[in-house]
């Protein structure tokens, strides 16, 4: 008798850790995006300067940067934060076919 309920607990504990393991990676998820812009040779330095600074709503000097970044390396971490955050701002930066990727992880 007392195997069987310590079997039903152990099965009760095993189901909330699973589901609070699925939770935390539902958030992980979430908070862990980044939004990538890559180089193209399409725009100019100033309307890729603007887009940034539309999309994440920084100074001229941080999209300056991240414009730089992009020329030289190819490529530059944007934005991180949640993923309806991250799909806002990469939907702004495409409004002007500007390339982007969502990262997780």
């Amino acid at each position: 008798m007392n195997s069987s309920l310590a079997n039903r607990w152990t099965a009760s504990l095993s189901i909330t850790v699973t589901k609070q393991s699925e939770q935390r990676s539902v958030t992980d998820l979430q908070d862990g995006c980044r939004v990538v812009l890559f180089n193209d040779e399409e725009h100019s330095f100033d309307e890729v300067i603007e887009q940034i600074i539309k999309a994440i709503r920084c100074n001229r000097q941080k999209a300056e940067k991240h414009t730089w970044e992009v020329h030289t390396r190819g490529r530059s971490i944007v934005y991180i934060g949640p993923l309806f955050q991250c799909l806002k701002v990469s939907s702004i930066l495409e409004e002007i076919a500007l390339k982007t990727e969502i990262q997780t992880g």
